[in-house]
């Protein structure tokens, strides 16, 4: 497939680059470690060392000379792989934990960001492999630098796994208690899914699905700062117009993403995957998906008319990358990870922004509850609460949702966490105070809704 560019797009996106923070966020190689099973497992990790260091020898190497052909920053360079759930079923957590050092191996080796697929899909229930996983995460995000980790507790299709809801409230505050000194910095590495995509390209929740080839080549395209541009300079623009505005824009930024990523693809002789075409903020003055909202005419993004206008924004954005590529996947849409984005940590600061307003826009946007920290003393129980509350809007939206909960270690709302980078810092956000412990701990399967009886 050939891309052709007018020259007025190509001065377009230098603008873009150069004054409204656009770039690739990550190019991401998913590689199968299906063939790599072995009952022994010193050859187990040396297949799968191998396996990764091989395929993505070349990957930072071909997105730096992208970033140097195209004038286009990458910023990430990523590696996700089959489940390793699927991949290695038959170790325990202890096996679990040296494949977990064998990734981060491997990624080091590679010299890519992050490597995502450490990971678990239980939504109708656990095998053998599943819980050895599970048990592993906290030690195994503890002791590496690279790995990600995640987990897909429910589907429209098959319900809320409430047994692995949960499990996963132990575990993300384990992660958390583990890390105590860097502020809980592991539970940031994982993330826990309604309806996860085998094609997601962005960290924590990259895996290379089963269903995905042995090898290809996924990008993750931003923008936020493009589009935030384009609604400040049409303050009297109606809905209608403004949404068309913005389609435009994702239009043209999925467009760029499709172009780099195909050149990636064949530069590493890889099949081309997907674009994902998420707005994807940053810390980073101008970078921020809350900007967009409050340019929209909101005094602070949280207040009243927040959820309609992310729902147009996300819409718009869907449309525009759909119009621009037949490979759109993974999540696309509008991000709103909390410590990622200026304008979101403005909002809770002064105090526009709460977690249950979060969880409304979840209901619209292309995750979840994405970043939060939330007091270091708040129990299982609740944090299995809140899943359980994001599984639902997206078992019965029939969309991806996710938690990525932060709980800070002797921390309380209103103190502030770092952890640097693009994941940032933000203050800790209050939870409910009554409890959810006896509703959690019923334990079995919220069944799939009548939607799921589509075929």
């Amino acid at each position: 497939m050939t891309i052709t560019f007018a020259s007025e797009e190509i001065i377009q996106t230098i603008e873009m680059v150069k004054n409204e923070n656009l770039d690739i966020r990550t190019i991401t190689m998913g590689i199968s470690l299906l063939d790599c099973s072995d009952d022994n497992l010193l050859k187990l990790e040396q297949k799968i060392y191998n396996k990764i260091t091989r395929s993505a020898e070349h990957l930072v190497e071909v997105g730096e000379q992208l970033e140097k052909s195209f004038g286009i920053p990458i910023i990430n360079k990523r590696v996700s792989v089959t489940p390793v759930a699927l991949a290695a079923a038959h170790l325990d957590s202890e096996g679990m934990v040296r494949l977990a050092k064998v990734l981060d191996s491997a990624a080091r080796s590679v010299g890519v960001n992050f490597i995502g697929g450490f990971s678990a899909l239980v939504q109708k229930g656990f095998t053998k492999g599943d819980l050895a996983l599970i048990e592993a995460i906290p030690q195994a995000l503890a002791e590496t630098d690279y790995v990600c980790s995640s987990v897909n507790i429910g589907s429209t299709k098959a319900g809320i796994n409430m047994d692995a809801v949960l499990k996963m409230g132990e575990i993300i505050l384990s992660c958390a208690n583990l890390t105590a000194a860097k502020d809980g910095l592991a539970a940031a590495k994982l993330v826990v899914f309604c309806n996860a995509p085998e094609d997601n390209p962005f960290m924590a929740g990259a895996f290379h699905g089963p269903g995905e080839p042995e090898c290809s080549l996924n990008v993750g395209v931003s923008g936020p700062g493009v589009v935030a541009s384009v609604v400040r300079q049409n303050p009297g623009a109606d809905f209608g117009e403004l949404a068309s505005l913005i389609k435009r824009t994702a239009f043209k930024i999925t467009r760029m993403g499709e172009l780099m990523g195909r050149t990636a693809s064949a530069a590493l002789n890889i099949p081309f995957g997907i674009v994902d075409l998420s707005l994807a903020p940053t810390p980073v003055v101008g970078d921020s998906v809350a900007e967009i909202l409050e340019h929209m005419g909101l005094e602070r993004c949280g207040t009243h008319g927040t959820t309609a206008a992310l729902a147009l924004l996300n819409d718009a954005v869907k449309k525009g990358g759909a119009m621009a590529s037949s490979h759109v996947g993974g999540l696309s849409g509008a991000f709103i990870p909390v410590s990622e984005d200026a304008g979101m940590i403005r909002a809770l600061e002064a105090g526009a922004l709460t977690l249950d307003k979060l969880e409304a826009m979840t209901c619209v946007c292309s995750v979840g509850l994405d970043m939060i920290a939330i007091p270091g003393d708040v129990s299982a129980y609740t944090i299995a609460g809140i899943i359980a509350d994001e599984a639902a809007i997206g078992m019965i939206n029939k969309k991806t949702t996710a938690v990525r909960l932060i709980p800070a270690p002797g921390k309380k709302a209103g103190d502030r966490v770092e952890f640097g980078g693009l994941l940032g810092g933000a203050p800790v956000i209050g939870t409910n105070n009554f409890s959810s412990r006896a509703f959690v701990s019923r334990g079995g399967r919220i069944p799939a809704p009548i939607t799921s009886l589509s075929n």
